[in-house]
């Protein structure tokens, strides 16, 4: 107690306080407060640790196998269509633009800011967090509000998915015409949860980190 009294009168001007400058640990499992060094929970059982030094690692790791799926989930077909008439495979830009030929413009700009511009968006928005942590010029709570968004928006990615699994189950006229996912359904699936397992493996509080050892940092 007198630690963090200490900690609380030596920063009362400085503004909020963190748990690790008043020498306390939170557990992730039960949410109970610690003295900082405790190395597992009493509660819970839970181990204890303020940052978890293979985070980083963890966040490239998630972020680059997204982007090794997410290159075939283009490049192979998402859709296979099956009639009388002919067989066609469609990507995910070429299904898009099928459907604006067709008169339906607003499910192809859906298609397209779900499939395209979210996924490309997320990548370099992680790429972004993970690279500027200690060297960026934008202020702390900005890049807080980048990672929440990312983080938000992640499970709409899936839109795509989830309209190839409707028409899959409704389009089926036996020899007439039928609808099948083809193979990028599953890489764009997996390209998308990777992608969210790696905003999930950033630790946000690396931004505040890095922005007080910045402010300490004699200019």
């Amino acid at each position: 107690m007198q630690m963090v009294g200490m900690a609380i009168a030596r920063h009362t001007l400085s503004g909020i306080l963190s748990a690790r400058e008043l020498g306390l640990v939170g557990c992730r499992r039960c949410a109970r407060v610690h003295p900082a060094g405790t190395v597992q929970c009493p509660d819970c059982g839970n181990a204890l640790r303020s940052r978890d030094r293979l985070a980083m690692q963890r966040v490239w790791a998630w972020w680059l196998a997204g982007v090794m799926f997410y290159v075939p989930a283009n490049i192979y077909p998402m859709l296979l269509t099956h009639t009388l008439v002919q067989d066609q495979a469609n990507t995910i830009i070429g299904g898009a633009i099928e459907l604006l030929l067709h008169g339906s413009p607003g499910v192809a700009l859906i298609i397209l800011v779900a499939s395209v511009v979210i996924p490309l968006g997320k990548f370099l928005a992680i790429a972004y967090l993970a690279l500027s942590l200690g060297r960026s010029h934008v202020s702390a709570p900005r890049r807080q509000a980048l990672f929440e968004i990312v983080d938000y928006i992640g499970r709409w990615s899936m839109v795509d998915v989830f309209v190839v699994a409707i028409l899959a189950a409704l389009v089926q006229l036996q020899n007439i015409a039928t609808i099948t996912p083809g193979p990028a359904s599953l890489f764009f699936a997996l390209s998308v949860i990777f992608t969210m397992l790696s905003a999930q493996s950033f630790d946000s509080r690396a931004i505040w980190d890095a922005n007080r050892a910045s402010e300490k940092r004699p200019t």
